[in-house]
């Protein structure tokens, strides 16, 4: 796992698949996702080099269930006492008490999904201790708001820090290669007006669940491709 400083207290974590993010502020440390099973022990080790102590991490959001995004969950739940928050909508899937509904994938998607799916581990379940809706608060001792941005899954959020400008759009939004539409969704038209929602925001810095965050600029460059056909 590589960690990659963006601002003065937000770090990405990057996975094999995807990426993390360890926000830090006068309360603790904080996750946005945790990368699959197994990513535990990288993620605390990261956290050690931050200054952090296990104990220190406060909280986990994660920004939908697919497992690249939840799989360490339960294991930093076991180790720090962290508590968990998700969408509603996706809560009984990381539980572990529903499947995790497939992605309607267009063409061009399905050799994609093929080389990466089978490749990712299982997501152990995990408790949810909150079930986040849109405008929900985080008590991050920082300003910190949740947008229910569903499509990618029924539940994605995202977390918008309106103080800082940034907003972790998780897998709406993809910067691999091109600033895109996430792919692997269960509702691409539903995923499009969810992009068009976080196009909105203030904001100068975006991090992506896949794909290089843009640090300046980032409100006008998502709003300059949310305006395109998807």
């Amino acid at each position: 796992m590589e960690t990659v400083q963006l601002t003065t207290d937000i770090w990405m974590l990057r996975f094999t698949v995807g990426q993390a993010y360890a926000v830090r502020t006068a309360d603790g440390f904080f996750l946005v996702d945790c990368g699959a099973a197994g990513a535990e022990q990288d993620i605390l080790t990261a956290l050690r080099g931050l200054g952090g102590r296990p104990e220190d991490l406060r909280e986990i959001v994660l920004t939908h269930s697919h497992n690249d995004h939840t799989g360490s969950a339960a294991a930093l739940v076991a180790a720090t006492g962290a508590t968990v928050a998700a969408g509603a909508a996706d809560a009984p899937v990381i539980r572990g008490t529903v499947p995790e509904p497939p992605p309607l994938l267009l063409g061009w998607e399905r050799p994609l999904y093929d080389s990466i799916a089978p490749n990712v581990p299982p997501m152990p379940p995990c408790r949810i201790d909150r079930e986040l809706t849109g405008g929900d608060e985080l008590d991050w001792g920082v300003p910190a708001r949740i947008l229910h941005t569903p499509g990618h899954t029924a539940g994605s959020v995202a977390v918008h820090l309106p103080d800082a400008e940034v907003v972790f759009t998780g897998d709406t939004v993809a910067n691999v290669d091109r600033l895109m539409l996430g792919v692997f969704n269960v509702d691409r038209e539903q995923a499009a007006a969810s992009f068009r929602g976080i196009a909105e925001l203030d904001v100068q810095t975006a991090c992506f669940g896949h794909g290089e965050p843009i640090l300046h600029g980032a409100g006008d460059a998502l709003r300059a491709v949310s305006l395109q056909p998807h």
